[in-house]
């Protein structure tokens, strides 16, 4: 296991900047994701991590060892790719040893190891097999196999599950939830997904353009978002945001279309206009609503199991909100809409960060 730390790393392809002046530490055995929209450039951090990509500036260090100059091989990394990259033509039990045959380990040791690892994956009966006769899940548990029967420092995960089908991915998140808590390996996770980086992760970094725009517990990025490319890239559906004028800055009183949204904020001194935010979920519609509610007009009802996602117009913007199915809003009716101050959020009007 190992600690990773970022010092002002940055990588640049010609003019193009993707990663600018990256700082932050992963600790030793925390399982760590990446999240952002495809280009961010998460997918290239992790190629400076693992020693396929060479940093334009700044330093990476295992345990306090500057890990610059060292190839891959040399970090004692393990990758799992989005393509799983097996060998076509070797078997299950084959492509599992192969980091351990290229060390020239004894074969009983070789064999006590893969063995012991498909057990671990639910392998034992699909050794003999060809990829080619393998399924997605399966195969990506043997693109795991192999990484885990190296007994890396630290696990590179890059897209492991995006090509899987919805069921399979959620069954091998739960698988990866679950080796990381057996084995504590520092594990860093990319992906686009941000579900999955809420449901795997200790810690999450938000991507934008190559800058961290938010890095902490997945539930606090999720409640109380840096600013408003979190807010509405975290979340699905995504954040609603309402620029409101300020009606008075502290404690916050903003006002959309003649109503009064409390927020627990201060406005900064002089605001004449804030966003507010409003998670789908905290936006609670009923057919009937009490004095303090906002009538909104229904414009779109998904259904969603145990709850509906309903699209309705508030003075001409589109929210996004719920209903529970038995108030059985129609399309062109009216709802009505009830906020509570404490799940609202508030951000600058200019730079869009968290107020």
């Amino acid at each position: 296991m190992a600690q990773i730390r970022l010092e002002k790393v940055s990588k640049s392809f010609g003019n193009t900047k993707v990663v600018q002046d990256l700082t932050l530490t992963i600790a030793d055995g925390e399982f760590f994701t990446f999240v952002g929209p495809s280009g961010c450039g998460k997918s290239t951090i992790m190629n400076l991590i693992a020693g396929l990509e060479q940093t334009s500036g700044g330093r990476i260090l295992f345990d306090d060892r500057v890990v610059n100059d060292l190839s891959p091989k040399d970090r004692d990394v393990a990758m799992v790719f989005q393509s799983y990259a097996l060998y076509p033509h070797m078997t299950v039990y084959e492509n599992i040893s192969f980091p351990l045959a290229m060390k020239r380990e004894e074969k009983g040791i070789i064999d006590a190891e893969v063995r012991q690892v498909a057990a671990r994956l639910g392998l034992v009966d699909l050794l003999s097999r060809k990829p080619r006769e393998l399924s997605g899940g399966q195969r990506q548990r043997v693109a795991l196999g192999r990484a885990i029967v190296r007994k890396p420092k630290v696990f590179l995960m890059d897209e492991p599950l995006s090509n899987l089908d919805a069921r399979l991915r959620t069954e091998m998140r739960g698988e990866l939830k679950r080796l990381h808590q057996e084995l504590g390996i520092t594990t860093v996770y990319v992906t686009h997904d941000q579900g999955e980086a809420m449901s795997l992760s200790d810690r999450v970094a938000v991507i934008f353009k190559g800058e961290v725009q938010q890095c902490e517990h997945p539930i606090e990025v999720y409640r109380r978002p840096a600013n408003t490319f979190v807010a509405q890239f975290v979340g699905s559906p995504a954040m609603n945001i309402l620029r409101c004028s300020v009606k008075q800055e502290r404690p916050l009183i903003a006002q959309y279309g003649g109503a009064d949204l409390s927020v627990q904020a201060a406005a900064p001194a002089g605001a004449r206009e804030v966003f507010v935010g409003i998670r789908p979920e905290d936006a609670q519609l009923s057919a009937v609503g009490p004095e303090n509610a906002v009538p909104v007009t229904v414009s779109v009802v998904e259904p969603a199991g145990p709850v509906n996602w309903v699209d309705v117009m508030w003075e001409g913007k589109k929210l996004t909100c719920m209903s529970r199915p038995e108030e059985q809003l129609q399309p062109g009716g009216t709802a009505y809409l009830l906020l509570s101050p404490e799940r609202l959020s508030a951000f600058d009007a200019g730079s869009g960060t968290r107020i």
